[in-house]
């Protein structure tokens, strides 16, 4: 007996793999559809999340950077969350090849988020940063992108991270009415 019913359940979950085996050809060939219509990748997955509900961004004293009323730490290098702490700052964006006269604000979060001092090497950091024929804010953005990646849904990533079109301001563009400030 027991051994009949491992036959048959062997023949159910054979079957049932069939069956998503043809649904996912058909999900496939609906997806193909739709980008030959004209929707790009993302719009499409959008579409299949829904509207995913932005969560608010909590900064705290001590400047820790928080997603969602659970409060998720989202942790970064000092260096890159001084960065991101400076666009956090200025909504209406900072051009890159202006970061230089943020420098000194840059040093002074920076500093914040090491207790120990700065050293030569993270002052050097900073020059990099502001210098606008280093790439080393790019690297820092990407960065960041990677961090909220892994903490919110591709579908709403791009809120919380610096972007921008090249030669124009870049900015987080989360609704400032979701960042809250301890």
């Amino acid at each position: 007996m027991f051994i009949m019913g491992t036959v048959r359940t062997k023949q159910i979950l054979g079957e049932q793999q069939q069956n998503c085996s043809v649904l996912l050809d058909e999900v496939k060939e609906r997806l193909q559809l739709l980008q030959n219509s004209g929707l790009s990748v993302k719009s499409i997955a959008s579409l299949l999340h829904g509207d995913m509900p932005l969560l608010k961004l909590f900064v705290s004293r001590d400047f820790r950077i928080c997603l969602g009323e659970e409060r998720n730490e989202v942790r970064m290098e000092p260096i890159v969350k001084a960065v991101y702490l400076l666009f956090l700052r200025h909504p209406e964006g900072i051009m890159f090849k202006y970061l230089s006269n943020y420098r000194d604000e840059l040093t002074n979060l920076y500093a914040l988020l090491r207790p120990n001092g700065l050293t030569n090497r993270a002052k050097q950091s900073i020059e990099d940063i502001t210098n606008p024929l280093s790439n080393s804010i790019n690297e820092k953005c990407s960065r960041i992108k990677a961090v909220f990646m892994r903490e919110v849904d591709e579908s709403i990533v791009e809120q919380y991270v610096i972007t921008g079109e090249r030669g124009e301001a870049k900015k987080i563009t989360l609704p400032r009415d979701l960042v809250e400030w301890e």
